[in-house]
């Protein structure tokens, strides 16, 4: 059985309040994704923010947990045999399902919240980390349907969640305020059902694979 806390080339692991601070403090500081995923108004952004944010994640979550790149991916040969101490994952960004209130927890929905620094955007580090959200979300939590969104003005991930299988659903128009106009908030989901027909399509095209 394939470890559960680990995609192809990603390792999920939980949030430690206090080693993690730095980290999410750089999450909060990264000022492009902050407006990317947050209403609140951009200013700059400190500890404070940075404990705030571990605490909702932590504290509010279905599942929270930092995204980590696998020291095979971030350290050379030559550096791992020179090391006296095996080298650590490198987190590189967060992601978590939204927890329900007891009351309406019956109905088995969930929205992702994800956010990779800039220094690793663009490899597909986001979409495997979705993929492996999205498993755990249908399989170890039995939910029903699961939502993501994203602010108009950004296009790379609005073409990400539906090459993923994400159907549109809907939009708040004229939602956001940013950069001097108004932009819409727009809604993106996936059912169980949608989920599975597409997950067996892809380990189908995987075992049909030439050698």
């Amino acid at each position: 059985m394939a470890d559960p806390s680990c995609s192809a080339r990603l390792i999920y692991r939980a949030i430690e309040p206090d080693e993690d601070e730095d980290f999410f403090l750089a999450i909060q500081q990264d000022q492009l994704g902050y407006r990317n995923s947050n209403l609140s108004i951009s200013i700059p952004q400190g500890r404070a923010s940075a404990k705030g944010y571990i605490k909702r994640v932590t504290e509010n979550s279905m599942l929270g947990v930092v995204i980590c790149l696998a020291a095979a991916e971030t350290v050379d040969d030559e550096t791992r045999a020179n090391s006296a101490t095996p080298a650590k994952p490198t987190p590189i960004g967060c992601i978590h399902l939204d927890g329900c209130r007891p009351n309406i927890a019956h109905h088995r929905f969930s929205d992702i919240g994800i956010h990779i620094l800039p220094a690793y955007q663009g490899k597909g580090y986001g979409s495997e980390a979705i993929e492996w959200i999205l498993e755990w979300a249908f399989v170890t939590a039995g939910l029903h349907r699961v939502s993501i969104q994203a602010f108009e003005y950004n296009n790379g991930a609005m073409r990400l969640y539906q090459r993923l299988g994400f159907k549109f659903e809907g939009a708040h128009k004229e939602m956001v305020w940013a950069q001097g106009r108004w932009w819409d908030d727009i809604h993106y989901g996936m059912l169980e059902n949608d989920w599975r027909e597409l997950h067996a399509q892809k380990k189908s095209s995987e075992t049909n694979v030439p050698a």
